[in-house]
């Protein structure tokens, strides 16, 4: 009988493999997650390797595109200042209602002046909401008020509600770790943090993971009577994050700065942790990065916003050699 001839085994990959997954968070102001993603994988593709765009969020700036959210209607609110601006009220499919504390109280480089800011434009915006649930995104707002402004505008949740936190930090850390870079100085931080521990309806849920989310929202939310949830979880979660890593050999994440706040619940930091869970080779950028990440090959931009889109499409390219 003769020998049937034989050939080294060959791995088989599942039809639908991806070798790269790009997956950053927005780059605050300067681009959002979507784009991001998109210029990261036209940087594999030039250089020869199959690449998806998945964007991901955490509560912060960007988060309701990313979940897939339709505006529904725009409301006039205040923002942080008092200045009027117009922000909208977003839908799910299933008519979950969804609204962005970034889009109505966002942080502004242009003005820092966390002992001022108010969360009352949230507010607004939330009484406006008609619907059977409601999600709250959290996360890059210009306040540290815990959530004074918000509760002079809503005595009652208008829906049953969950809060997607981008931070799941302590209502002393909206303080402590984040009003600095809402432009607090240290005395500053001090008092913001004295004015913070007074608000006495909000003891109960000082120490919630996410309380001290967004200027100390989290914990304002919770008192009306919302759930707060890690919101990078939630939304990778949702996008079924998990399964897509595993169909990758390198995903590549990031943000506008890499610091000790990322590995704090913000999406970068998720997206690391399932990596590392599942053996896959994770890539971290930051258009700065103030520490390294355990775990992760963390790459520094160029710092310059305009040069984001160059830097992402070069970073792509330089990872698929």
């Amino acid at each position: 009988m003769r020998r049937r001839p034989s050939f080294p085994k060959r791995r088989l990959q599942p039809r639908n493999h991806v070798h790269a997954l790009a997956s950053p968070a927005s780059l605050k102001g300067v681009l959002s997650a979507r784009d991001a993603a998109a210029l990261l994988a036209e940087g594999f593709r030039r250089g020869g390797v199959e690449a998806k765009a998945l964007p991901i969020a955490d509560g912060g700036e960007g988060t309701a595109e990313v979940l897939g959210a339709r505006v529904r209607e725009r409301v006039r609110v205040s923002d942080a200042f008092g200045r009027p601006r117009d922000a909208p009220i977003r839908a799910l499919a299933d008519g979950t209602a969804v609204v962005e504390a970034a889009e109505a109280i966002p942080l502004d480089p242009r003005r820092l002046d966390p002992l001022t800011a108010s969360s009352r434009g949230l507010g607004e915006l939330i009484a406006r909401v008609e619907a059977d649930r409601l999600f709250v995104c959290l996360g890059g707002t210009a306040n540290v008020d815990g959530g004074a402004g918000l509760r002079e505008v809503v005595r009652e949740l208008p829906a049953p509600t969950t809060v997607f936190c981008d931070a799941l930090v302590p209502l002393r850390d909206a303080a402590r770790r984040f009003a600095p870079q809402k432009g607090a100085t240290p005395d500053q931080v001090e008092l913001l943090e004295k004015q913070l521990a007074s608000l006495s309806e909000l003891a109960p849920y000082a120490e919630v993971p996410g309380a001290g989310a967004a200027g100390g929202l989290g914990a304002a939310l919770a008192a009306l009577g919302a759930e707060l949830v890690p919101g990078a979880r939630e939304v990778l979660d949702r996008l079924s994050f998990r399964d897509r890593v595993r169909e990758a050999d390198l995903v590549v994440t990031g943000e506008g700065t890499v610091d000790e706040t990322t590995t704090t619940g913000k999406a970068p930091g998720e997206a690391l942790r399932v990596c590392l869970d599942e053996g896959t080779r994770c890539v971290v950028f930051g258009g700065r990065v103030v520490v390294e990440l355990a775990g992760a090959e963390t790459v520094a931009l160029s710092g310059d916003p305009a040069r984001a889109a160059t830097d992402l499409i070069a970073l792509g390219e330089k990872l698929s050699s």
